[in-house]
């Protein structure tokens, strides 16, 4: 045995896979309520565009599971969470909202620099840490329960906060794409620190999906689009298998109709991610009609 199978048999002995599954096994885990998948529409900023959303696909006979706000829970005002909690309760489906307080709104000049995207949105300082943790208690004192988080520190100390009861025991944590995650090793420690759901980096590939899956039993949140300003890749034909070989999975769909990842959306924007979540459905339909699409209402929370 050399070296490098001594490295993949140690992996194995501490729970993770010895390699990319290039084989790409059928996953057989799955949502408590036995789906496979679920949709999820990401860069919602705001309850007009919410609704629009929300109503367009309604029309197209489809429903969500997950509505995701990605400009920082402090740029809402009480009344528009409020109205969000609100839609999110009308429609069966989950709000995500996300931590506002972060590096690219901080006074930080090295993440503007070519070198300092490294940074991601990751939080600089304490003071900064704090501020995060109080936009997770205003959004959870307004009724949402959903977080998307950018930070292990701030995952780190959140997933202490709900196990102690300092927020609401039922707050769910979902980790951006924009956190850099890429092997099962990284997802295995967000999950074991409270991560409920983890987005990989977008351009993660079939067989590194399905080895990070053998490492964790959250769902897994893959892009099945992307905004320009992160490739602005488009996957439909991939989704069959991203469903087969990663469930539970959250299928975020929408994403090539904005510029950027913060995209101010507008009403108009909205109905055309929700275009894109039928043509991903009919792709489903099509080459994977067996797979268990989780039922309407079925919540996170």
């Amino acid at each position: 045995m050399n070296s490098m199978d001594k490295t993949r048999e140690y992996l194995k002995s501490i729970g993770l896979p010895a390699g990319d599954a290039y084989d790409l096994p059928t996953s057989e885990k799955r949502f408590p309520d036995g789906g496979q998948y679920r949709f999820e529409v990401p860069g919602i900023q705001g309850p007009k565009v919410m609704k629009a959303l929300l109503e367009a696909i309604d029309d197209y006979g489809l429903y969500l599971h997950r509505v995701t706000q990605t400009q920082g829970i402090m740029r809402l005002t009480d009344a528009e969470i409020e109205k969000m909690v609100q839609y999110a309760h009308d429609y069966k489906t989950d709000l995500i909202l996300a931590v506002g307080p972060r590096a690219t709104t901080d006074t930080s000049a090295s993440v503007n620099t070519p070198e300092g995207v490294r940074m991601g949105y990751r939080l600089r300082g304490q003071e900064q840490l704090i501020r995060a943790i109080e936009d997770v208690k205003r959004g959870a004192r307004l009724g949402c329960r959903g977080f998307l988080v950018y930070d292990e520190g701030c995952l780190y100390v959140l997933g202490k906060m709900r196990d102690e009861g300092e927020i609401p025991t039922d707050c769910h944590f979902k980790l951006s794409a924009h956190m850099g995650l890429g092997n099962p090793a990284a997802a295995k420690l967000m999950e074991s620190i409270g991560a409920n759901s983890i987005n990989p980096v977008r351009d993660i590939q079939l067989q590194m999906m399905a080895s990070m899956r053998q490492a964790v039993d959250c769902p897994l949140d893959l892009h099945t689009e992307n905004p320009k300003s992160t490739g602005g890749f488009i996957r439909h034909y991939e989704v069959p298998e991203m469903v087969r070989v990663a469930a539970p999975i959250y299928l975020k769909t929408g994403g090539s109709v904005a510029q950027t990842h913060s995209w101010d959306s507008t009403e108009d924007d909205a109905r055309k991610r929700a275009k894109q979540c039928s043509l991903v459905k009919r792709v489903l339909d099509e080459y994977y009609p067996e797979a268990v699409w989780s039922p309407k209402g079925s919540l996170a929370q």
